[in-house]
């Protein structure tokens, strides 16, 4: 009967949990565990592999090695077989050679780099308080673009540019349909690119529960089903994400108001629909609403988009608008009242009653209970965690990457630093360049941004020299009868370098990656400009603007070159 010794567990739970594993392994009839003692007495069938053992203790951050035991009989001779591999010096194991990472989060951040970590030859211990994934499969950009697609289909089916030739119809909207269908492909998503990849990599321990640091080279992990554990680690990143942010509004945390988790899961349009707030999020699901048929009213700061250009939230303003969405600019809630099952928010331009209130004022980063402190990791005063370049906090054993961090929210941006940070943790030097990330809004029309604006050049002592080209000059919009929004470059005064592209089009987000190759390539307009672009896309608007530099392109034939 052979023993293993178990080190690692703090508690009865932990040895409960390796019962569990050890008793779910081909061949192992029974397994007692003792915490007390630190050893697990196993009942097995000869020939029992000795590597599902190991490996299984081991996927639970703990560490397996042979026990003293009495010789046992050819027909028992899986323990001389254990006590052979155990002393041949095998790695995957996850003894005390093999560099131990552990992960907090499961999303875009920590999956990629988990992955990384396990090809570079570490094992991996990922420690996910909820759902597998993260923000982007499961409340993010995955249903948030279905429902906006839906929204979409919907409004041209009730309004296009076609409607003297091709007859507009109301459209009946089953949000619970929508909803089924919009869910059925997030589970198929998560499934296929999370859980999936995570059960069939033998090197990754899945374990669920809410970590924080112990100290700099251990975690506490309240386990879900109950009872802590403690878990070691060589290297630790912490990707944790983010969470909707929320005002300090009078009444507001009485009330049953949405975030976007919230509205993305509602089974019903509400009949009217307040949104506070004035940036991508709230833009997105605003207009997404508003075309399933809410009467939608956005309560805004300032103005919209306003960290970017002005000309964009003029754009927006006006195209909003012309749906019917009503914009109130400079405008605050004071107050937050719900009864009745509705909603009366107070603001300073009178009273706004709505039947659901929709709160989208950013994102913050989830590190408040990690006690980040135990461990000597520097946050900043929105409570991100502060990064170099190559994901490294200021503790050299830990890393962070992601939305909880003082990087850009992106969940490109998240994969990219998690890549990175998992070859920095073994041993490499990778670094992350942000200076020409490319961003949409998929608003209609989509917002697509990269590199400088006018006013974050003139702020870094850049003198620029910009051309804003509207879209009736473009032939793929005048061919869709949708001439929206504008193209506008900026380029250095004085080298005519491309530094930053600004666009607001329909489909404006399948232009913006060729405009962040030509700022990463250091080209000039000018050579943007010569180069060929397919006639009759919506991207050769961007040869067009920096013809503008030069030319009148009005006075062009339709594909000049």
């Amino acid at each position: 009967m052979p023993h293993l010794k178990i080190t690692g567990m703090t508690c009865e739970s932990c040895a409960a949990h390796v019962k569990e594993v050890l008793e779910k392994v081909p061949g192992v009839h029974s397994a007692l565990v003792s915490y007390p003692k630190g050893t697990a007495q196993l009942t097995i069938e000869p020939g029992t592999s000795l590597d599902a053992l190991t490996t299984a203790v081991a996927r639970l951050g703990y560490q397996a090695t042979l026990a003293d035991a009495p010789p046992v009989s050819k027909s028992g001779g899986s323990l001389d077989e254990m006590r052979g591999w155990l002393g041949s010096g095998h790695k995957a194991s996850g003894d005390d050679n093999t560099l131990h990472v552990a992960v907090i989060g499961s999303g875009g951040a920590a999956m990629a780099a988990a992955l990384k970590a396990v090809e570079q030859g570490a094992r991996v211990t990922l420690i996910e308080r909820g759902t597998i994934g993260g923000t982007c499969v499961n409340v993010g950009c995955v249903p948030s673009k279905i429902m906006i697609r839906a929204a979409h289909i919907a409004h041209l089916r009730r309004e296009s540019p076609f409607d003297s030739g091709i007859a507009a119809t109301a459209p009946v909207i089953d949000r619970s349909k929508l909803l089924t269908q919009q869910q059925a492909r997030v589970e198929e998503l998560r499934h296929a690119k999370y859980e999936g990849i995570m059960d069939g990599n033998s090197a990754i321990n899945v374990l669920r529960g809410e970590a924080r640091f112990k100290d700099d080279q251990s975690l506490v992990v309240r386990l879900n089903q109950g009872g802590e554990c403690v878990v070691t680690f060589d290297r630790c990143l912490v990707a944790t994400g983010a969470s909707p942010a929320v005002p300090s509004i009078p009444g507001l945390k009485e009330s049953p108001y949405w975030t976007s988790t919230e509205a993305l899961l509602s089974d019903a349009i509400p009949e009217r629909l307040a949104v506070i707030g004035s940036s991508v999020v709230a833009l997105e699901l605003a207009q997404a609403f508003a075309r399933l048929g809410s009467k939608v009213m956005i309560l805004a700061r300032s103005t919209l988009l306003f960290r970017e250009d002005p000309a964009i939230g003029k754009a927006m303003t006006a195209a909003f608008r012309a749906e019917g969405i009503e914009v109130r600019e400079h405008t605050q809630a004071s107050h937050v009242a719900h009864a009745d099952g509705g909603f009366v928010l107070t603001t300073g331009h009178g009273l706004v009653v709505a039947d659901k209130l929709l709160i989208a004022t950013g994102r913050a980063p989830n590190t408040c209970s990690l006690t980040l402190d135990a461990a000597g990791v520097t946050v900043n005063v929105q409570g991100a965690i502060v990064i170099d370049k190559g994901m490294r906090t200021s503790n050299p054993n830990i890393y962070a990457a992601g939305d909880c961090t003082d990087q850009p929210q992106f969940v490109y941006v998240a994969a990219a630093a998690g890549t990175r940070a998992a070859i920095n943790m073994t041993g490499g030097d990778a670094a992350l360049d942000l200076t020409a990330i490319p961003a949409v809004v998929f608003t209609d029309p989509q917002v697509a941004t990269v590199g400088y604006s006018e006013a974050e050049a003139h702020r870094d002592g850049i003198e620029t020299d910009s051309r804003l080209l509207t879209l009736d000059n473009v032939p793929r919009a005048l061919a869709n009868f949708d001439t929206r929004g504008f193209i506008k470059l900026v380029a250095d005064a004085g080298s005519g370098r491309l530094i930053g592209v600004q666009a607001i089009a329909p489909e404006a987000g399948e232009l913006i990656q060729t405009a962040a190759l030509a700022i990463r390539s250091r080209m000039t307009v000018q050579e943007l400009a010569d180069q060929l672009f397919p006639y009759l896309t919506m991207v050769e608007g961007l040869k067009l603007a920096a013809q503008t530099f030069n030319k009148d392109v009005k006075q062009l034939s339709c594909c000049a070159g």
